[in-house]
């Protein structure tokens, strides 16, 4: 059954990180906007903070996020004055209306960035917004850039949970990609991390890259599962050389088909799965007594641009270019370009140049988007009860679907759409087709599983 929706719906689809999604923002939402949705944020409220560093010593060639490779250190210092800049400019905006409950480093590679320089950011942020006690902090972390100095400026900053991308532990694959990274480095990091009083490891795994197979899949997930994370993350290698110029670095011909690809997903999962890990959402995995799978257990998940979270904040502010901001009005992007963004942000400017405004069709579809993504599941009464006649329009579809399709992506159970457990892989191809914008948009996304 599997086999035949893998052939049927394994299209390409958005990985429903928000909704809407990125290619719809549009210049209207700019930095008007945005000093206009800082200023309105209520006071007392819980904000979550995401800062982005844009810069990497080497470029893997898997990688799609916004970043620039530099053997020079003085670009980043130089990023580091704007980067404040911009924090400061925010922070003044925010005042005391906000409370930061998490922080969230990625990049490109936060941990390029010298000790001394992690831990005067780390202190100008908790000198510019208003941290509670039990501030959540995770930094992405690369294992080759990684020394003593590094791990005590982590847990200097009060890093909370530290993300490690493994990838793929194969030779040859790690070549094909240009991220040689060994298990014996991932564990000196794992160790040092936990040695320092760190209380949450996450590691980041592909499937579907050159050269991958079911067998060197099942070598990395053995290997992993033996430093005991307490979170992993299960991602499928997207390949988007229309997007990523240096992704064209890797021969399509080393890439696993649409059929491996599935075969390697369900291997890795069940390989998990088998070490007590629960399943949180389409592709985390967590301990049972940690709080994600507490939170995915009491249906209080949620998804934004870092994947799954128990972070419940409404507001979510992105600093650094690229970096994307959600509030209660809709979603805002800084300019991508660092040399751009830099100017902007000089003198008391914002950065945001693209973002979107939702509506409240946006909004009824981004919940039933959301729960689908988290719970595979979502409640029909819910839906009427918090979006009234928006959400009576959306229960039509819902039953039409559940009724109608004769592949079962969607059942009603009860009160509730609930998506059969062979339907689950393909949860991105079900949610598409409660995106309007999807429908009529032109964007290319990556494959569904």
């Amino acid at each position: 059954m599997q086999s035949a929706l893998a052939a049927r719906i394994g299209e390409n689809v958005p990985r429903y990180t928000s909704y809407p999604t990125a290619p719809h923002f549009h210049a209207g939402v700019d930095a008007a906007v945005y000093r206009d949705w800082l200023e309105a944020l209520e006071s007392g409220g819980e904000i979550s903070l995401y800062l982005h560093i844009p810069y990497c010593d080497r470029l893997c060639w898997f990688c799609a996020c916004h970043t620039k490779q530099t053997r020079h250190y003085e670009p980043v210092a130089a990023y580091l004055r704007s980067l404040k800049a911009e924090i400061a400019t925010v922070a003044g905006l925010v005042s005391s209306k906000g409370h930061v409950r998490a922080v969230h480093f990625g990049g490109g590679s936060p941990t390029m960035l010298k000790p001394g320089d992690m831990v005067a950011l780390g202190t100008f942020l908790r000198d510019s917004f208003d941290f509670v006690s039990d501030t959540k902090i995770s930094v992405e972390i690369d294992p080759n850039e990684m020394d003593e100095a590094r791990l005590d400026a982590l847990a200097g900053i009060g890093m909370t949970r530290a993300s490690l991308g493994v990838q793929d532990f194969d030779p040859k694959v790690q070549k094909a990609i240009n991220r040689e990274q060994s298990f014996l480095q991932t564990k000196a990091v794992v160790d040092g991390v936990r040695s320092r009083g760190v209380g949450s490891v996450n590691l980041d795994l592909l499937y579907g890259l050159p050269h991958q197979t079911r067998e060197s899949v099942c070598s990395t997930l053995a290997q992993a599962l033996t430093l005991e994370p307490d979170r992993m993350a299960l991602f499928g290698y997207a390949h988007v050389p229309w997007f990523k110029k240096h992704h064209t670095m890797i021969d399509e011909v080393w890439l696993p088909g649409p059929a491996e690809r599935f075969v390697q997903s369900q291997l890795a999962a069940r390989a998990i799965m088998d070490k007590g890990y629960e399943t949180i959402g389409l592709d985390h995995f967590a301990k049972p007594g940690g709080a994600l799978a507490i939170a995915s257990r009491a249906g209080a998940l949620r998804r934004n641009f870092q994947g799954y979270t128990e972070d419940r904040c409404e507001t979510l502010i992105g600093l650094g270019p690229s970096s994307i901001g959600r509030f209660r009005q809709g979603y805002v992007q800084n300019k991508t370009t660092t040399a751009e963004y830099e100017g902007m942000v000089a003198h008391g400017g914002l950065a945001t140049v693209r973002g979107i405004a939702l509506s409240d069709d946006d909004r009824v579809r981004g919940w039933i988007i959301e729960r689908l993504m988290c719970d595979f599941a979502f409640s029909a009464v819910d839906l009427v009860e918090r979006f009234g006649k928006a959400g009576q329009k959306l229960l039509l579809q819902s039953s039409t679907m559940a009724l109608h399709d004769p592949v079962r992506l969607l059942e009603l159970d009860g009160d509730s759409f609930v998506v059969p457990a062979e339907s689950r892989p393909f949860v991105r191809s079900i949610a598409a087709k409660f995106d309007k914008h999807f429908q009529s948009g032109t964007a290319r996304h990556s494959v569904a599983v």
